[in-house]
């Protein structure tokens, strides 16, 4: 289990750093392009639109053929969209770059089940943590290594060399699959027929268990304020401070750094002492005090204040609530309730950034914030009264 782990936990490092290079760059892109704000968002809000659609069925996939075959397939697909967004001359090939980003998106899910199936019920939340923590160091070097890649200056930022960077890093990623992890999920043709629950899709799965569905629609209430975050930031950066790609990666990594932290090393020791709903309510309630900081901050230092309590907020509800909802499954049909899982948190990738921009543009620069903080506030009743479902033994 520890190689498999190490193994995964490489992987994730370097599938999440090539996709964090490009977050600080999109928005300048589309702003070159002659995009306004209200239109920018909704271009990164079409990599999350096609995630909806194709999560679910990637974690089906996962189920009958493995993890592996999913996680090759899905970064092949990620090369090729960052091949399109180094060619790209106007916000159509930016649009076509990210859309197939969004259907090829079928990794993150995967690497999370491959970490439930090794893991024992017990030990899950440690181990999604070590998982989310892996991902978290993909983007904190990413952001800030994409902004430095492309430069400080908005209006002559290098888009070229990050996208080129990510397609190299895809490729390691799909060479440390093929050759280094094993499979950690025999495929089972026939496990539609084993096992009638697992006839359910992912998205009938969220009626057929309603444990799920509580815990399904607190991603989608946090996740909604996180896109509006990470969709806004940079349009929000350029306009109130005139900062340009590398500026924005570093205030991006200033929230990836303590989930980082929380995620890596601090929920392990954590979960034990208050369980992990109570963990997730209260990684909620700093998240939505970060968000109203910032909405409400005056000052480059309650900016950084701001994205530090965010950062630690994330850093505690993620790994715990997706560990409560890892525990809805059996292993039979675990990569479809991950896919649904991370369904609902791609249905508020979508909502949040198809809504900021037009906030920002209508109501002024603080209304994204604050109405994310009004929107997440109820996930943490969502978690806090969250109760695990018995879960089938390992090996069952």
């Amino acid at each position: 289990m520890r190689r498999q782990l190490a193994a995964l936990f490489l992987f994730c490092v370097i599938d999440t750093l090539g996709f964090g290079i490009l977050i600080p760059l999109v928005p300048y892109m589309a702003h070159r392009f002659g995009v306004a704000p209200q239109y920018i968002t909704p271009v990164l809000g079409s990599y999350s639109l096609c995630q909806l659609i194709a999560a679910p069925w990637w974690g089906r996939l996962s189920d009958r053929y493995g993890r592996r075959p999913i996680l090759m397939s899905s970064l092949a697909g990620a090369c090729l969209s960052y091949v399109l967004l180094a060619l790209a001359r106007d916000v159509w090939w930016l649009l076509a770059s990210r859309m197939l980003a969004g259907f090829m998106a079928g990794n993150i899910a995967a690497a999370f089940a491959y970490a439930a199936d090794v893991s024992t019920p017990e030990r899950r939340a440690g181990t999604l943590g070590i998982v989310g923590a892996a991902i978290g160091i993909g983007f904190t070097l990413g952001q800030p290594v994409g902004g430095v890649l492309a430069g400080g200056d908005p209006d002559h930022a290098n888009f070229l060399a990050p996208a080129l960077v990510s397609v190299a890093l895809s490729l390691l990623a799909i060479a440390l699959v093929r050759f280094v992890l094993p499979e950690s999920h025999a495929p089972e043709p026939g496990a539609d027929r084993a096992d009638p629950r697992s006839r359910v899709a992912g998205w009938r799965l969220l009626r057929a268990r309603p444990g799920l569905k509580r815990l399904a629609a607190s991603p989608l209430l946090v996740t909604y304020s996180q896109a509006i975050l990470e969709s806004i930031i940079a349009i929000w950066a350029l306009g109130r401070y005139g900062f340009g790609p590398r500026t924005v990666g570093l205030l991006l990594f200033s929230v990836a750094l303590p989930a980082l932290l929380m995620q890596g090393g601090v929920v392990r020791l954590l979960v034990p002492r208050f369980g992990e709903a109570r963990l997730a309510m209260c990684g909620v309630l700093a998240y939505v005090a970060g968000l109203v900081l910032l909405g409400l901050g005056q000052s480059f230092g309650f900016t950084v204040a701001a994205l530090l309590m965010c950062g630690l907020g994330l850093g505690a509800y993620n790994p715990s609530a997706f560990a409560l909802a890892s525990r809805q499954s059996s292993g039979r049909d675990r990569g479809a309730v991950v896919g649904a899982y991370v369904a609902s948190a791609s249905l508020a990738r979508v909502i949040g950034p198809f809504t900021s921009g037009p906030l920002y543009a209508a109501f002024g620069s603080a209304a994204p914030f604050l109405v994310g903080a009004c929107v997440t506030l109820p996930a943490a009743w969502l978690v806090g009264g969250a109760r695990p479902e018995p879960e089938e033994p390992a090996g069952a």
